[in-house]
């Protein structure tokens, strides 16, 4: 009997090993089912199952790091139901709207912000903008990790909000289907279903390095159709808010640069209009008062509370 107790409370016991391989298996046949076999699926059980046993430290930060985990799921997932499959893509009246709205004077024309910079561009804003372009996932990734040390209360809420904005942002993405300005470069005004991902503007970047780093990651894209809002606009604010409700001082000033120099690096790359730049952000914005709201009248704060416990202890 104490035999048994201690098995079942035990680092290794059966209870976790039998959750884990379940839940492994589970991921890599639903994924084979709707999205197909891709090495990446292996690497991630792997990192999952290894710092889950490693220590106890690794499994209360890949606990943590779930949450993150479930978001990149979901992306993922959103290659087995393309949004153009329910709703027209809005593509010719996108573009009208961003010229009107925001067109250029150029030599007589007038052009969108994407046009004019494409044909204005320099191999300075080009490495810029793909370095602040890059920073889109590393620099929450790396807030989350500090805050998972510093307090694990503000690491859920920030991890929470962080999901919560992109569900926002998956639901717009399926109300509003849009295609992104590089695709009206590339291929006018029609509609082409299934349409592959595109480096855009980031291939003067892979160019100048001779490197294929934007190529590889878009060509993983989940759909060329979700341009509004853009997400990658929206991480940014986050982590702004975050970095101010935490006082963190002059490193907010840091975070506010990177979140203009992806404003701006989306409209230079032809990847967004500067319509889907303040979509983005108004989904933020969104997210973040909804997620207080919700936070402060509903049973999300005991849950906050709990998961915080549970990634502690």
């Amino acid at each position: 009997m104490q035999q048994e107790v201690l098995l079942k409370n035990s680092f290794y016991n059966l209870r976790n090993i039998y959750l884990t391989v379940a839940i492994s298996v589970g991921y890599l046949l639903l994924s084979l089912l709707l999205v197909g076999f891709k090495t990446d699926q292996l690497v991630l059980i792997f990192i999952f199952n290894a710092l889950f046993y490693i220590s106890k430290g690794t499994r209360q930060f890949i606990l943590g790091f779930s949450i993150f985990i479930v978001y990149w799921i979901l992306f993922d997932y959103m290659k087995a139901f393309p949004n153009y499959l329910f709703n027209t893509v809005h593509i010719e009246d996108l573009y009208d709207l961003e010229k009107n709205t925001f067109g250029i004077n150029y030599h007589g024309l007038i052009l969108t912000p994407n046009e004019y910079w494409k044909i204005n561009s320099t191999a300075f804003l080009d490495v810029l903008t793909g370095i602040f372009y890059l920073m889109w996932v590393p620099v929450p990734l790396a807030f989350a990790t500090y805050l998972f040390f510093k307090n694990k209360e503000q690491f859920v809420r920030f991890s929470l909000t962080f999901v919560w904005v992109n569900l926002l942002g998956f639901v717009l993405y399926y109300a509003f289907p849009a295609a992104p300005p590089w695709y009206v470069q590339e291929h006018g005004f029609g509609f082409i279903a299934k349409t592959a991902g595109n480096t855009a503007g980031l291939a003067r970047f892979d160019h100048y390095f001779n490197i294929s780093l934007f190529h590889g990651i878009y060509s993983k894209g989940s759909n060329v159709f979700a341009a509004m809002p853009s997400l990658h606009s929206s991480y940014p604010v986050i982590v702004v808010y975050y970095g101010l409700k935490n006082r963190l001082g002059k490193i907010n000033i840091f975070f506010a640069a990177v979140m203009l120099g992806i404003w701006f690096s989306a409209v230079y790359t032809s990847h967004h209009y500067t319509l889907d730049v303040l979509a983005g952000l108004s989904c933020a914005i969104l997210g973040i008062i909804s997620f207080n709201y919700l936070i402060q009248n509903t049973k999300l704060k005991q849950l906050a509370g709990n998961m915080a416990s549970a990634i502690s202890n």
